[in-house]
């Protein structure tokens, strides 16, 4: 439940990415980000918490992933940036497919914070750590979802689902079309091939 920091970090995102193709190494990454402050964070306590947050989710890329990251237009950057997110946050991950594909494909148009809630409670009958969530942390959880979804443009600011369009490119990224990781976008299976011409 770390993902309660911050954001999609588009930005931060790239930068890391574009500095661990030239690097090499998370770790050489991670102290060029601290020593020369990279992100122009405030504090150093914020500097490491984003840029450890940052890391750990641009891990779950294979190199080609990373160098398309740096290259792909904004939206490619936002829909790649969202796969990360979930491949690093199973709680994400789940939400993605149980409420955002599956209200996408019964065509139902939103996304609502009871929809969380009720996904939350279910989940927590499964998973007894998520009980002991205080309602101030799981409020925090809630909005920091629904920022990731409004900045990856999976979400309108009035909740609306916003279809995705994966190009070609992005999806001869995806290692051999992950049934799993395509799952993760509201998106029809049968418009993926017309996608991928």
């Amino acid at each position: 439940m770390s993902f309660t920091t911050g954001s999609l970090f588009h930005r931060e995102s790239v930068k890391l990415a574009a500095l661990y193709l030239e690097l090499g190494d998370w770790n050489a990454v991670r102290d060029k980000v601290i020593s020369e402050n990279l992100l122009q964070a405030r504090t150093l306590n914020t500097l490491k918490r984003v840029c450890s947050e940052v890391i750990s989710r641009l891990k779950t890329f294979s190199i080609e992933e990373l160098d398309f990251l740096v290259e792909a237009n904004p939206q490619e950057q936002g829909y790649l940036l969202w796969l990360a997110t979930c491949r690093r946050y199973r709680f994400i991950a789940d939400f993605a497919i149980e409420v955002l594909r599956e209200h996408y494909i019964t065509l139902k148009t939103d996304v609502n914070h009871e929809d969380f809630d009720s996904f939350f409670n279910r989940k927590s009958e499964w998973h007894a750590e998520l009980e002991v969530i205080q309602p101030t942390t799981r409020n925090k959880l809630r909005q920091v979802l629904f920022r990731i979804l409004r900045e990856a443009d999976l979400l309108a600011s009035n909740n609306i689902i916003n279809a995705a369009i994966l190009s070609p490119r992005l999806l001869n990224v995806i290692p051999h079309y992950s049934r799993r990781d395509v799952l993760f976008f509201p998106v029809f299976e049968s418009d993926l091939k017309g996608m991928a011409q």
